[in-house]
């Protein structure tokens, strides 16, 4: 099922996300439901706060950047309980861009290489290194959870620049391919 994708200026996108249980309802069927979403949406990854769920969960498939970074290539995970336990190596610029922030994308400084725990789909632990591409993605997905979008990072002077565009964003003035949901 497609999922509306919640818009910048919504309160859940600003709220820090719990981790779940095994236990918790639904949880294939929320996976599914984010992968299509994802794709029909043209993203590379979606979390679970861009579908309204402050959970600390994310799907990431970063095929479309394969020919930019071969390590790309096949890299689709779901990410559950996701905690970064270290960010490491240079800060890196790259042009990035959001779902819940439609028509932006703006350099961003990231660090190049990351260590994560988390869980899979099957609930199966791991704890794996990314670097390159790969680590930008993850950050920028695993920011959501957190309650951080991509353009907390801009600096003071770019933020007030896009200031105008940001609030017509929140306003619904923009166009789009899928369904969303506005800030009240």
């Amino acid at each position: 099922m497609l999922l509306p994708i919640y818009i910048y200026g919504h309160p859940v996108l600003r709220k820090v996300s719990e981790d779940i249980t095994p236990e918790y309802a639904g949880l294939s069927k929320l996976l599914d439901d984010m992968w299509q979403t994802m794709y029909e949406s043209d993203g590379v990854g979606l979390a679970a706060p861009q579908i309204g769920k402050n959970i600390r969960v994310f799907v990431i498939d970063g095929s479309p950047f394969e020919e930019l970074d071969p390590d790309c290539k096949d890299f689709k995970k779901a990410f559950i309980n996701a905690h970064i336990l270290e960010r490491s190596g240079d800060d890196v610029p790259f042009n990035e861009g959001c779902l819940s922030i439609p028509g932006i994308h703006e350099d961003v400084m990231r660090k190049d290489r990351i260590k994560i725990a988390y869980r899979d789909e099957n609930w199966v632990e791991h704890v794996e290194e990314f670097t390159g591409t790969r680590a930008r993605i993850i950050q920028h997905e695993y920011d959501h959870l957190d309650g951080i979008v991509f353009t907390d990072h801009l600096s003071a002077l770019k933020k007030r620049l896009l200031k105008g565009k940001l609030n017509n964003i929140s306003a619904g003035k923009f166009k789009q391919s899928y369904r969303v949901v506005l800030p009240k």
